[in-house]
């Protein structure tokens, strides 16, 4: 039969912070600690086995799991020279959850389990203290039946607010013992009223339920919830740890507190704690009393306090790494309910890990592994203030959840137009922009205002791609959000939002909320960072680029450690008011010759902007993809087409300007000409600059004019010409023939030697299936992996809102493929074609340029396949340098296990 109880009390433990899946990270640490002999009241811990048996076997506990239990208990009433139920000498016990990871909050804990009419009696006997054995009763009812029994807490808390009303006072300790007792009877009659039963009386029934209750609150919305934002599994579960009371509610020689062996704001070494004297350990996480500094127990009972001080410092010196405790004094006695590795804020995180390496307690590549890479973004954006949000929250202030689609926080005035963004923008005003989705033409709109909110869209659509490269803060996919841009107004829910009305968004959780949250910035100083990351990097073996269009965007790139551009987006430029007319004149016209003639207008404004970012990246590598997208995006947005439907029939019903008639007819026919049913895969990439080569001409010619320029002054100019989205030999052999007839000729032209690459964007399957033949070609290879993964999967990257949510939640996918790589399918792609292109051309370089680029898992599978760098967004470099960091050193930790076995 199966194992699931390890008991611990007595100065020993059945088991140890080894086993922390199975017994837990409360139940793990509690054993350890009673096996270094850190004074820990005694129980047992029930495993995540037993959690995985019942959750599978119909909410049933297995079988011997209850024996077991009971044999547990028998040692814990040795261990305390208590009984469980018994009328004078009752034994109380705490029944609290305990995932592998810590979840704060997020499951349930019940207090003083074994009090009923009988027991209450004992306890004020033996304790001859009436008030205290009241006070534990009343509070064990409204636990266990807003947590067993499902009742709100607000339905017991109502009344004892009352109370203390009636009477004049403020705080729970002073409400009298004859109070208290008439409380414990509102109480149980609200659980009869609301139950039909009267309260269980049992307490082996009480504990019986109680462990049931623990398990089932790892399925609880809220526990759900925080699984998914941080990427918890869901089949890991929670183990149940049982242990006796200890209480301290006692009077002014009992207490509670919660402290930190450092500031978790900062990362300061210091003993960052507080305390409540005759209080119960509810009262301080709950924030049901506002506690006092640590300074107080200092006070109060020195020696405790010094005792309290040495094992914290104990306990970091043998965990190596900061520690949130919870503790408890009984009668002058000091308890440790619990250790941890504590929560701690992004500057915190790097703070600590430096200064533990200073302080040679870990070494350099510990503290790298010690730090999740996502934190680090939190240290370049502002966020949102977590106590101000929660606040807003809980006053009902949330009016919709989206796709969270870019880091930080934003707060400003609601417009529905990008003019309209700009304009207040340059009046100084902070605005956000709310659209049904955003189109390139927006991107004005989107670098003025504070952050973005989209009705529709996945995390790579437009506005989350370009917001991350912006660094805007940015929700997208809140289905919620009906946009009336007619009417300059959206909808959520039963709430009507117009423009001007101030919202806030949070790009870290999708969340988008009435009026201003408080923002609060980046603390971390430069140094620490740039320390931290140089750390990195002694470490990585994979190389780091960013995807940046200007110049500006390869400055901050540069700040940020980039080794060179990845990817920049020709068609960005083309945005631009003085440039758009050129690009619609372009595509409006009849014949090759007029079309040259319009990109000859076009190639010193490229030209100058290549100079620009060849300046900026002096001595690094740039990687520029020849234009991707439709001709049909750059001709009219969906507005200025129905107005020009509009207009054409105004025109036509009054007979008045053929002039201007012909050239609507024109137009229009040309975007109907243009229009295609799916347009992500059809009229685009390769396949413009084989129907076009002109264009393709222009763009090659402007990227070698400027190289030749910029080389001439100095700076040290590494291009490498990126044809997209081929898919067969043709293709790829056309283009690549074309690109180098006009590369080799600007230079014989100008005669300037600048050393030059041509390569393929890897997005269409077929692609990394004939890699090796593409490789006869490609002199690199880049995994385009947001139309990888959209083509793999046969998802629309743009409309992957509409469902995602519903397969994420039934755990139909682990994760949005669009954000975290699926290394299972659009992964064995990647594998494929790096090791075919490598068959073909041994020295083949090999990055990826999707917005994976930047995410921790997915940079170590890009180290795993030996490829030779990642390519993100500016403010996910440190991320990337960091996962890289993480991934060579896994790997060779991996290795050295193996050779050890």
């Amino acid at each position: 039969m199966a194992k699931y109880v390890y008991s611990f009390g007595a100065g020993k433990a059945e088991g140890s912070s080894l086993m922390r899946n199975l017994l837990g990270g409360k139940g793990c640490e509690l054993a350890e600690m009673t096996n270094l002999g850190i004074p820990v009241p005694p129980g047992f811990t029930i495993t995540t086995q037993a959690w995985a048996h019942y959750s599978g076997g119909g909410r049933t506990l297995p079988e011997g799991l209850w024996e077991q239990a009971c044999a547990g208990l028998e040692k814990l009433e040795q261990d305390t020279g208590l009984g469980f139920g018994d009328p004078k000498r009752p034994l109380l016990m705490s029944v609290r959850s305990g995932a592998r990871v810590s979840m704060p909050g997020m499951m349930e804990t019940i207090l003083n389990l074994g009090l009923n009419d009988v027991t209450v009696e004992g306890l004020a006997a033996r304790t001859r203290n009436d008030r205290f054995a009241w006070d534990c009763y009343r509070r064990f009812i409204s636990m266990f039946g807003s947590v067993v029994l499902g009742i709100r807490r607000e339905a017991f808390d109502e009344h004892l607010t009352a109370v203390k009303v009636r009477l004049g006072v403020k705080t729970d300790p002073e409400v009298p013992a004859d109070e208290l007792r008439k409380v414990t009877q509102t109480f149980k009659d609200v659980v009869s009223g609301r139950t039909g039963a009267p309260f269980p009386q049992d307490p082996t029934e009480q504990l019986r339920l109680a462990i049931m209750a623990v398990f089932d609150s790892w399925s609880a919305k809220k526990a759900t919830e925080y699984r998914r934002i941080h990427g918890i599994p869901g089949d890991w579960g929670t183990a149940v740890t049982v242990m006796a009371m200890v209480f301290g509610n006692l009077g002014e020689t009992s207490g509670t507190g919660v402290g930190f062996t450092r500031d978790p704001r900062t990362g300061e070494r210091c003993f960052y704690a507080e305390f409540l004297a005759n209080a119960q350990g509810e009262d301080v996480v709950a924030g049901i009393r506002t506690p006092e500094r640590i300074e107080t127990l200092r006070e109060r009972m020195p020696r405790i306090y010094d005792e309290l001080l040495a094992i914290a410092e104990r306990l970091e010196r043998h965990y190596k790494d900061m520690q949130d405790i919870e503790f408890t004094i009984q009668e002058g006695a000091l308890y440790l309910l619990q250790t941890r590795s504590g929560k701690r804020s992004a500057r915190a995180v790097v703070q600590v890990a430096i200064d533990l390496v200073r302080e040679s307690v870990i070494d350099q590549h510990t503290a790298l592994l010690r730090v999740p890479p996502r934190e680090l973004g939190q240290l370049f954006r502002p966020v949102l203030d977590p106590k101000d949000k929660a606040g807003a929250l809980a006053e009902g202030r949330l009016l919709a959840r989206g796709l969270a689609a870019a880091p930080g926080g934003a707060v400003g005035h609601v417009v529905f137009s990008a003019d309209r963004a700009v304009e207040l923008a340059r009046d100084g005003q902070q605005v956000i922009l709310v659209r049904p989705e955003t189109s390139p033409e927006d991107v004005a709109g989107m670098y003025a205002a504070e952050g973005i909110v989209t009705a529709r869209g996945g995390r790579t659509s437009h506005a989350a791609v370009v917001a991350v490269g912006m660094g805007k803060s940015c929700v997208v996919g809140a289905s919620d959000v009906v946009v009336h841009e007619e009417r300059g107004a959206f909808e959520a829910g039963d709430r009507i939002v117009r423009e001007g009305d101030l919202i806030s968004i949070d790009g870290d959780t999708g969340e988008v909320i009435v009026d201003a949250v408080k923002l609060i910035p980046p603390l971390l100083s430069d140094d620490a960072v740039k320390e931290f990351l140089a750390w990195a990097d002694t470490y990585r073996s994979l190389g780091v680029r960013a995807n940046a269009d200007t110049p500006e965007d390869a400055r901050k790139a540069r700040e940020f450690g980039a080794e060179g551009i990845g990817l920049c987006r020709t068609e960005h430029m083309f945005f631009k008011p003085d440039r758009i007319p050129i690009v619609r004149e372009m595509i409006m016209a009849g014949d090759p010759a007029a079309r040259r003639a319009a990109v000859a207008k076009l190639l010193p404004v490229q030209r100058d902007d290549f100079i620009g970012i060849f300046r900026a990246m002096d001595g690094l590598p740039v990687t520029i993809r020849l234009l991707d997208p439709p001709l049909h995006e750059f001709l009219t947005t969906p507005k200025e087409y129905r107005e020009m439907i509009e207009e054409r029939a105004r025109l036509d019903a009054l007979g008045v300007n053929p002039e201007r008639q012909r050239a609507l007819e024109e137009k229009i026919a040309k975007i109907e000409s243009l229009r295609e049913a799916n347009p992500m895969l059809g009229h685009r990439g390769c396949r413009l600059g084989i129907t076009y080569p002109e264009i393709y001409g222009m763009q090659v010619r402007a990227i070698m004019e400027a190289a030749c320029i910029v080389a001439e002054r100095g700076v040290k100019v590494e291009p490498e010409i990126m044809i997209p989205l081929t898919g067969t030999v043709g293709e790829m052999r056309l283009t690549y023939a074309n690109t180098k007839k006009v590369a080799d000729g600007v230079l014989a032209e100008l005669g300037v030697a600048v050393k030059y690459l041509i390569g393929t964007m890897i997005e269409v399957p077929r692609a990394a299936l004939i890699a090796d033949q593409m490789a006869q070609d490609a002199e690199f290879f880049s995994f385009g992996t947001n139309d990888l993964t959209q083509m793999t999967f046969g998802y629309s990257r743009d409309d992957v809102a509409k469902f995602l949510p519903d397969y994420l939640q039934k755990g139909l996918l682990p994760h949005d493929p669009f954000s975290v790589l699926d290394q299972e399918g659009v992964g064995e792609l990647i594998r494929i074609g790096i090791e075919r292109g490598r068959r073909t051309r041994a020295d083949l370089k090999v990055g990826i340029c999707g917005e994976h680029g930047g995410e921790p898992s997915s940079v170590e599978f890009c180290h795993r396949v030996n490829m030779s760098y990642v390519s993100c967004s500016p403010f996910m470099i440190p991320i990337a340098r960091l996962s890289a960091a993480q991934a060579r050193i896994k790997a060779r930790l991996a290795s050295e296990g193996t050779a050890n076995a």
